[in-house]
């Protein structure tokens, strides 16, 4: 479970002393957990996995939009604290597909979707993230299915 791994490397950055990636680590755990008070009272709850990658995955978009407004703020030294955060919180997701993989399985779904037009947008991100929404940032993917379908 990549929760194990995340609980593994906080004590590993504990013994090594490094203290920027295990202040890193403990903000993902706190966001976890956070997440995890916030799940208490739903009915549907998804696999611990799945959370655990849907928290990083925002984590990482925040962490892109920070680094960019502190980039146009004249901020590098905060973007740069924000860069390796963002560094230690990527190692816990899954390998992300490259662009043409994801291109080509926007294809697939859209030849076994018979989608044609936009009216069919919501039909092929809908199956696109039901079968990699681990794997990809929809946020790119939705130009990218956009585009397939103009």
């Amino acid at each position: 479970m990549i929760r194990d791994s995340i609980k593994a490397a906080q004590i590993s950055a504990m013994k090594a002393g490094d203290k920027p990636r295990l202040a890193a680590i403990r903000l993902i755990l706190a966001k976890l957990k956070d997440r995890d008070i916030e799940l208490r009272t739903a009915k549907d709850v998804p696999d611990d996995d799945t959370l655990t990658i849907e928290v990083l995955q925002k984590m990482v978009k925040q962490r892109r939009e920070s680094i960019q407004l502190f980039e146009e703020g004249g901020r590098p030294e905060k973007a740069a604290e924000e860069r390796a955060e963002l560094a230690v919180i990527e190692e816990f997701l899954p390998a992300q597909m490259s662009e043409e993989e994801t291109k080509a399985a926007i294809e697939a779904i859209k030849a076994e979707l018979g989608a044609s037009g936009m009216k069919d947008m919501g039909k092929v991100m809908a199956e696109l993230k039901a079968r990699h929404s681990t794997q990809l940032d929809m946020g790119k993917a939705s130009g990218w299915v956009k585009a397939a379908l103009a």
